[in-house]
């Protein structure tokens, strides 16, 4: 080859990614991320100050090696259960930050469910030394405890075990790792165990054996639900950081407030409105947050988390909730509101068509019971006197997710099927 001869380069050819139209078009409006997550702990914890002086009044003698009352935490989903928790654990830290008298333990029994799982998962928090570890499989549930028993004591000094969503623990075996945690105490000597319970089940207590439910429940903390003006504060507290000026407007906050108190006082679902709200106005380019966008996050969120719900429910819990959509729909019915007796009626003629088995209506109200606490109805008890009592249902999703369902496949045979009438039934 000639000295002069060269081969040509080759020209590296650019491609747009498949993000660039997306990154191009949209408008960053949110400066501050992370203050809209929900794992975020902001410095204070608005209208949270009186729980937070009751835990903290209660564990202060940790600082001081002396064991603390075992706390039972009750609350429905948003009320800021974890999060002053969370708070509680910062807190400690500094004011024992080499963790010489107390230690924080953390478990979600909502992922970590099974006995030896929750005596692991303590374990792997405080054991340090690699070689101490207890490995994850292999040993039984006496080995597990008996070893983490002989750490625990060999520290001398008070560990705080969390154990949240502890009534998921309670499905899986009951109350035996509460019965095992609690009585650890008898068997330690120079260290000490409390316990802190948290759960949204506020008759959580009354599924304890009565042994269990002295020990676990010492002292009781019951948070409520925030009010629409205290979900305004948390909103603002959060948005003045997360947002420049001028990019909320005005009725934003008010209005995501005012939705999430109708759903319990939830501020999870608050700050979730508000930061999917912000997201969706960034992907469309806009310069502004409305309360068209908070409308549209609102629908994201309930079709997202319903659907999944349903999509995954069993068969049988499919067809109920379809009986109970057909009683509201239906020309000839057109009941908002209807009871066991209706559902089962219709339930009973719809398996008929799809060739389904037909449960006892026993069963069948215990779905019904199942839907209500998924929150996909609202099941009340109405008394009849000496007629006895029935559950007046009524549907509670949207139209979007009943047409979701309508199209499933299995309820093909159904569409240009109607019902007959009928008579009504306790």
């Amino acid at each position: 080859m000639n000295g002069e001869d060269k081969i040509p380069e080759k020209k590296e050819v650019h491609r747009e990614s498949i993000f660039t139209p997306f990154t191009a078009k949209r408008n960053n409006l949110i400066k501050n991320r992370n203050v809209l997550q929900n794992t975020f702990i902001p410095i204070q914890l608005p209208h949270r100050d009186r729980e937070i002086e009751q835990i903290a009044e209660i564990i202060a003698p940790s600082l001081q090696k002396f064991k603390p009352s075992n706390i039972l935490i009750t609350g429905r989903t948003g009320t800021g259960k974890t999060a002053v928790l969370s708070y509680i654990e910062r807190e400690l830290k500094k004011a024992d930050p080499d963790e010489e008298n107390c230690c924080y333990v953390y478990v979600n029994c909502e992922v970590v469910d099974a006995p030896t799982s929750i005596l692991y998962n303590i374990s792997n928090q405080i054991i340090k030394e690699h070689e101490k570890k207890i490995p994850f499989t292999g040993w039984s549930f006496d080995k597990v405890y008996e070893t983490l028993v002989s750490y625990i004591d060999g520290e001398d000094k008070v560990f705080i075990v969390v154990l949240d969503e502890i009534d998921m623990a309670f499905q899986k075996k009951g109350d035996e790792i509460f019965y095992f945690l609690t009585t650890m105490n008898e068997i330690l000597k120079k260290s000490q165990v409390s316990i802190i319970g948290i759960t949204n089940n506020t008759k959580f207590t009354e599924l304890l054996s009565t042994k269990i439910k002295s020990r676990l429940g010492e002292e009781k903390i019951i948070f409520t639900s925030y009010t629409p003006e205290q979900l305004k504060d948390i909103l603002r507290e959060r948005a003045d950081t997360a947002f420049n000026p001028g990019i909320l407007d005005e009725a934003v906050i008010p209005y995501c407030a005012a939705i999430s108190a109708q759903d319990s006082g939830d501020a999870r679902r608050a700050l979730d409105l508000l930061r999917i709200a912000a997201d969706i106005a960034e992907r469309n380019g806009d310069t502004k947050i409305t309360e068209a966008h908070v409308n549209y996050a609102r629908s994201r969120i309930e079709l997202d988390a319903v659907s999944e719900v349903i999509k995954t429910m069993p068969m049988q819990s499919k067809i109920v909730l379809m009986s109970i959509i057909r009683n509201r729909d239906n020309e000839d019915i057109k009941k908002n509101r209807m009871t066991t007796g209706e559902v089962y009626s219709m339930y009973s003629e719809i398996c008929g068509v799809l060739g389904h088995q037909v449960l006892t209506q026993r069963r069948i109200t215990n779905i019904i019971s199942e839907l209500d606490m998924l929150g996909i109805i609202h099941a009340i008890v109405k008394s009849y006197g000496r007629n006895g009592r029935t559950k007046e249902i009524e549907l509670n999703i949207t139209n979007d997710i009943v047409e979701m369902i309508s199209r499933d496949e299995v309820f093909k045979p159904l569409l240009n099927y109607k019902p007959k009438k009928q008579t009504t039934l306790m």
